[in-house]
């Protein structure tokens, strides 16, 4: 009942957005967008001391908001309700195809700006490798996360593997967080979510369970290559002037300890560098080799 609640008021939330019509240059207000990497309300929560920083230097009103799917993120750049939004990379990827932005920064973790998908599953399911899924029940994430759908789906294929044949039931959790909990708690035999490192020593499912006997009881039996990082991107036609600030804020929150804290808590991520539109080529490859049509991937589920 609690997590209907939480998802109700961040629907609200969501209608209560879009029904505002007023243009940023009037108000004064910068719209922010989050992907919902785990539970929306959680995101929110981790999103504000990033909300405060950036209205006090921009001297600008800020409006939060985290759509209940990363689809819907996409839709509110699509329409033109958000300024600013941090996006995955295969949401960045369907946003630049659908919307004007202008991916502007990615992130790094611990200096590198790569990270992977992986595929876990229970510590002693008997699970060894990707053909061994054949037949059992399987978690994607979101349909447009990066590392929880598009990126596994092209590993599967690659192997020869289609999710749809070849697996007993699919799921789609919605989030990191849930599929990680999905496998722990033997809702399903595997799953899809992210690493910072494929060796298992910084991932999903060590950020998402706390209790160090629960990390041990899940195991990954495939990493992906290295994927372009999460990035920020803006409208394409923002003011250059406050364009030029919100880079200079979130580098200098790279350089700060206390505001790479609060990018850890929130992304899981340690700092922002430069980015371009080309980065971000192999994850355009990954939809065409997992064989998700662009303009399918906006639809809802």
């Amino acid at each position: 009942m609690k997590n209907h609640l939480l998802r109700c008021f961040v629907i609200l939330l969501s209608l209560a957005f879009f029904a505002c019509g007023d243009s940023p240059k009037a108000t004064k207000t910068l719209r922010v967008g989050f992907v919902p990497a785990e539970d929306a309300q959680q995101v929110m929560q981790n999103a504000q001391p990033v909300v405060e920083i950036l209205r006090k230097e921009l001297g600008m009103e800020i409006q939060p908001f985290v759509a209940t799917d990363y689809t819907g993120v996409v839709e509110a750049l699509r329409v033109g309700k958000l300024d600013v939004a941090f996006l995955a990379p295969a949401s960045y990827v369907l946003a630049k195809n659908e919307a004007n932005v202008k991916v502007v920064l990615k992130s790094e973790r611990k200096g590198i700006p790569t990270y992977y998908a992986a595929i876990i599953t229970h510590a002693d399911s008997g699970i060894k490798t990707l053909d061994d899924l054949r037949g059992k029940t399987f978690a994607f994430g979101d349909s447009l996360s990066t590392t929880g759908h598009v990126f596994p789906r092209k590993m599967f294929k690659e192997r020869g593997i289609d999710p749809v044949r070849d697996f007993k039931q699919i799921l789609y959790s919605g989030g990191h967080d849930a599929t990680v909990l999905a496998v722990l708690n033997r809702k399903v035999d595997a799953g899809a979510t992210y690493a910072n490192s494929p060796d298992s020593q910084d991932t999903a499912w060590m950020r998402y369970l706390k209790n160090p006997e629960d990390i041990k009881n899940i195991r990954a039996i495939a990493f992906s290559e290295p994927i372009p990082a999460d990035n920020l991107v803006i409208r394409g036609d923002l003011d250059e002037a406050i364009a030029k600030k919100i880079v200079d804020v979130f580098v200098n929150l790279s350089r700060d300890p206390a505001g790479k804290k609060m990018l850890r808590e929130l992304y899981q991520i340690d700092g922002f560098v430069t980015a371009t539109d080309k980065d971000y080529d192999s994850v355009r490859e990954a939809f065409k080799i997992a064989g998700i049509p662009l303009k399918e991937a906006l639809k809802k589920k």
